[in-house]
Formats: structure tokens, C-alpha cells, sequence
């Protein structure tokens, strides 16, 4: 069963690294006395910061560098581009959409599929 996302970490199928998502305190529900995230928590920079390095593809950074190493692949600063999280099942609505949950996902213009690695609570059964 999924549970609530308040302090996450996350990473994206072409990012080198993981990072932590960043969740505003927009409303007065906590969890573990972190704000909870909900699907709209999506924005580029602010709550979904840089993997480090992209090596999609489909990314014109990624497609520039590395047409200028002669072919190689070449990975380029990430900087993601994404949509809202998809909720894979219904959940808790808040009052500015659903719940983060921590089998959402979140696509990145660049072919990228970010998932959450650790929700930031313990489960409790």
C-alpha cells in the first residue's frame, strides 16, 4: 500500500543522481512534521530539483554534446521539464488535488520517468 510523500527522494530513469523533492508547506498537513506533497508538487527547479547530468536522448542538450564529441554519447546538465505526478490509484484528496503517493510518477519532457525512491516517513502497518 503507498503511503504519503512529505521529505522524498526521487530519481529519474536518465538522471545520473537522486535528489530530494522539495515539498512547500502550502497547507497545514503534516507528516512526520514534513509537509505533504500532492500530485501538483511538480514544478522544474522548485520541487523537483536537477539529477545532476541527463543522458536521454531525446534531450537537445544531450543531442548537442554529443554531436560535438563526434557521436559519443554525451551527458548534459539536467534540467527537467515535467508534468504532474500520475496517481497509479485513488487516495487522500487535498485541498489542492491528490496526495503524493510513493508509487506516483512523474514524466520529464525528455523520455524520463521519475519515480519516488523513499516516500520521507516510515511505513507503519
Amino acid at each position: 500500500m503507498p503511503v504519503a510523500v512529505c521529505g522524498a527522494d526521487c530519481k529519474c530513469s536518465f538522471g545520473m543522481t537522486p535528489t530530494k523533492l522539495i515539498i512547500l508547506p502550502k497547507l497545514p498537513i503534516f507528516a512526520c512534521m514534513l509537509p505533504i506533497g500532492s500530485i501538483v508538487d511538480c514544478l522544474p527547479i522548485i520541487n523537483i530539483p536537477t539529477f545532476g547530468m541527463c543522458k536521454s536522448p531525446t534531450n537537445p542538450a544531450v543531442i548537442a554534446a554529443t554531436a560535438a564529441a563526434f557521436g559519443t554519447p554525451t551527458p548534459a546538465p539536467c534540467v527537467p521539464v515535467t508534468t504532474p505526478w500520475i496517481p497509479t490509484k485513488p487516495g487522500v484528496i487535498l485541498p489542492i488535488g491528490p496526495a503524493l503517493q510513493s508509487d506516483n510518477i512523474c514524466m520529464c519532457s525528455w523520455a524520463g520517468v521519475i519515480s519516488i525512491s523513499s516516500p520521507g516517513q516510515p511505513i507503519v502497518v
